[in-house]
């Protein structure tokens, strides 16, 4: 069962530029969320997201490599300034479907204007054009621990 966690810990960020938006990206990495926590309210140029997050934070400062409990914490990620959203291979009917975010990304069309990338597992995504970048991601309260941690391959530059 979730418990929550000190307010202290609880994480707060906002991105006003393509730089905050890779940090945001670094947090997210490997969060889960259900289709049904996706949210676009066009009349307040709003697109959420309810997601839990892996705790990169606490699993890159762990004192033992060899300890397996890890965290995932419940958390809130917001756009304003969409203008519009296109999903390329999620079915958003299909709610209960659960997708893995794997990172953030904005192109650049006509400054500040541009398209946010939500890069999913399995070859899906979202975009969302945008007139500039304001983005918050927030921890929500909830916390809890996993013993799985989100591997990926090794890469090399070569």
């Amino acid at each position: 069962m979730p418990t929550p966690p000190a307010t202290q810990d609880m994480l707060k960020l906002v991105a006003f530029d393509s730089e905050d938006l890779e940090i945001l990206s670094a947090h997210c990495q490997d969060a889960v969320l259900r289709v049904a926590d996706i949210a676009f309210v066009p009349k307040e140029r709003r697109f959420a997201l309810i997601l839990n997050r892996f705790d990169w934070e606490k699993a890159h400062n762990h004192p033992s490599k060899d300890n397996k409990s890890f965290r995932r914490r419940r958390s809130a990620l917001r756009f304003e300034c969409v203008t519009s959203v296109q999903s390329l291979n999620i079915d958003l009917a299909k709610t209960k479907q659960v997708k893995s975010l794997l990172a953030i990304r904005f192109q650049e069309s006509q400054a500040p204007n541009g398209t946010i990338s939500l890069i999913f597992a399995g070859n899906s995504e979202i975009k969302l054009e945008v007139e500039c970048i304001e983005a918050i991601l927030q921890d929500l309260g909830a916390i809890w621990e996993t013993k799985s941690k989100p591997e990926h391959p090794e890469t090399s530059d070569n």
